[in-house]
């Protein structure tokens, strides 16, 4: 699944380690989102979603 999370993330100047740490995740898990390797829950995608203030949609 393509998504704008390494966008979005670099646009706050927020390491991954930064973004794992806001979403209670490792960072190996924001690695394999951003590069499509793995699809994350539902859970986790609203945890997204909320944290950049969009919707699933628009970094889905």
């Amino acid at each position: 699944m393509k998504n704008r999370l390494k966008v979005l993330r670099a646009e706050r100047n927020w390491s991954q380690a930064d973004l794992a740490e806001r979403l209670d995740v490792s960072r190996q898990s924001v690695n394999a989102i951003e590069t499509g390797k793995y699809d994350p829950s539902l859970p986790l995608a609203f945890k997204i979603a909320g944290l950049f203030g969009l919707t699933i949609e628009q970094i889905f």
